[in-house]
């Protein structure tokens, strides 16, 4: 990987700019999708990190999240523009697109290899057949979407590095042990969250650890290649899970 490239697509005006897509794609699609027998269907992950806002603002904490949730990313780029000033480029984009387009294809081979040589099982025909069940492809796709985006969000960005950072600061942990125990409590938490809600698959032992060591796989990818090519491998694969 070309070496100029590799920071570029990990910097903040590439990678939440890049991230961006996914978060108006999800919203207008989520506006759109009648509600369900449980109400209005959303990602999980949306509902929880909305849920502190809703609490706060009642019916006009969605807005404030939202808000808040711009505002922040806006932030992060234009002080990642003043510190390295330049022009942004439609390749680095193209680029990332292309380079998460290959990681999706991809995932389901080595997390599914991985999840088959731990358990001596053939992977499942699918991991959303549950939830196809009670909703159609129009609500999974927006469902995917919004996988990418609110799932690395709340699992990768917030709940990893808070889990860190306790280790660090509470259990007194040095930086890498306290670092490898949060992936590894991100991941678990990340996969039994896929079995909570009217909405969640049913618990299967193949599925978790599948997921599992997606999390795993998730949380290296964040670190290795930012927030913006996590998302998108994210929900690229889900929906070719749901197309294939």
């Amino acid at each position: 990987m070309n070496h100029a490239y590799g920071q570029a697509s990990r910097s903040p005006r590439y990678s939440l700019l890049f991230a961006l897509p996914l978060l108006v794609f999800y919203q207008v699609m989520a506006a759109a999708v009648p509600a369900g027998p449980h109400g209005g269907v959303r990602n999980g992950a949306d509902v929880l990190l909305q849920a502190a806002f809703v609490w706060l603002a009642g019916s006009w904490g969605p807005r404030l999240f939202m808000a808040c949730l711009i505002v922040a990313g806006l932030w992060f780029v234009a002080k990642d523009l003043r510190s390295n000033p330049g022009r942004l480029r439609a390749t680095v984009f193209g680029l990332m697109l292309a380079e998460s387009i290959g990681l999706a294809l991809v995932f389901g081979i080595v997390v599914g290899g991985l999840t088959a040589a731990l358990l001596g099982a053939p992977p499942p025909l699918t991991l959303i057949a549950g939830v196809q069940t009670q909703l159609g492809r129009g609500t999974i796709l927006m469902l995917s979407l919004g996988a990418g985006i609110y799932e690395e969000l709340l699992f990768r960005v917030l709940l990893v590095g808070l889990l860190a950072w306790l280790a660090r600061r509470v259990l007194g942990f040095r930086p890498l042990i306290a670092g490898t125990c949060a992936t590894i409590a991100g991941a678990l938490i990340f996969a039994a969250f896929h079995y909570v809600g009217p909405y969640g698959d049913p618990w299967e032992l193949y599925s978790f650890v599948f997921r599992t060591i997606a999390g795993l796989f998730f949380s290296a990818l964040y670190l290795t290649r930012g927030f913006g090519i996590t998302a998108w491998t994210h929900a690229l694969y889900d929906v070719l899970l749901l197309f294939r």
